[in-house]
């Protein structure tokens, strides 16, 4: 069987073409642009490909729920020329198949856990941290869904005493998002994250930033593998600092094995790489078939 799998980013589009196994075999990416530009060449790269379902994860928020008049919409997005941007109902026009949609971060999630760093579970969290952040959960084999989608990524933390950065967000200020995004560490130190690798006091902060958002999942939705990516978390360094820190912050509270023995089989980098978004895409078509 064959699907199309669509990795919608406010910064590019990756399309391709897999297997029910989770074999890639082709790929392409575009650059997103406005919705007429950007989804034309979806379609075009689509259209001879014979795909029994598409799945598309999204840069959002998006409307999820199937009965609402704007569902398959990005609907408030800062991104310019996406407000309203009917992503699926574009692609209903062009193919008759069925149809899977959820967030990009959801989508991941659900690629590794098909595939990649969570294969053999049934639940797990992955969050990406990058020029926001998003967060994608799977609880029982279900991605979690309720009156919206979960924005993990805006969650409030406390502030270390010692930072006096006033935040990024455009909603929250200094949300999670806002105080540890790739903006946020280029806004506070005035170099992009690349450039401050060696510069130990930034990923100590960033890490203070990120394990007190593991520590509050872990709390409300006890995840049985968390899987972070992203361009920040290629600072592979980081990890140590993030594990290190949630053993911390819990103080003996979980008294678990993925807690007190294997934190590092448990926070761990995706399995997938930079490809969990177009493989969470393959998932949702066979979902939707």
């Amino acid at each position: 069987m064959v699907f199309g799998s669509i990795e919608a980013g406010g910064t590019k589009f990756v399309c391709g073409i897999g297997t029910e196994n989770g074999e890639i075999l082709e790929k392409i990416t575009i650059p997103t642009t406005t919705p007429d530009e950007t989804l034309s060449q979806v379609v075009e790269f689509f259209k001879m490909k014979k795909i029994e379902a598409l799945g598309i994860g999204s840069f959002g928020p998006v409307d999820l729920n199937p009965d609402s008049p704007t569902y398959g919409f990005i609907t408030s997005t800062p991104k310019k020329y996406w407000n309203n941007a009917d992503i699926v109902g574009q692609m209903k026009k062009h193919f008759n198949v069925p149809i899977g949609f959820d967030t990009d971060v959801n989508a991941a999630a659900l690629g590794e856990m098909e595939w990649g760093a969570a294969q053999g579970l049934d639940s797990c969290l992955y969050m990406t941290v990058g020029t926001g952040i998003g967060v994608g959960a799977i609880s029982e084999g279900r991605i979690i869904h309720g009156m919206l989608h979960p924005e993990m990524g805006h969650i409030l933390v406390r502030r270390h005493e010692e930072d006096p950065f006033e935040g990024k967000c455009p909603y929250h200020g200094d949300c999670l998002e806002g105080l540890a995004a790739g903006p946020a560490i280029e806004a506070r130190w005035g170099l992009a994250g690349i450039e401050l690798t060696e510069r130990a006091e930034v990923w100590e902060l960033e890490a203070f930033y990120i394990a007190q958002a593991i520590v509050n999942y872990i709390l409300v939705l006890s995840p049985k593998r968390l899987v972070l990516g992203g361009g920040v978390m290629k600072q592979a360094h980081l990890f140590p600092l993030v594990r290190d820190n949630v053993v911390k912050l819990l103080n003996g509270y979980i008294q678990h094995e993925n807690i007190l023995e294997k934190i590092d089989e448990y926070i761990v980098p995706p399995g997938l790489g930079d490809h969990a978004g177009l493989y969470g895409g393959i998932a949702l078509a066979k979902r939707a078939l």
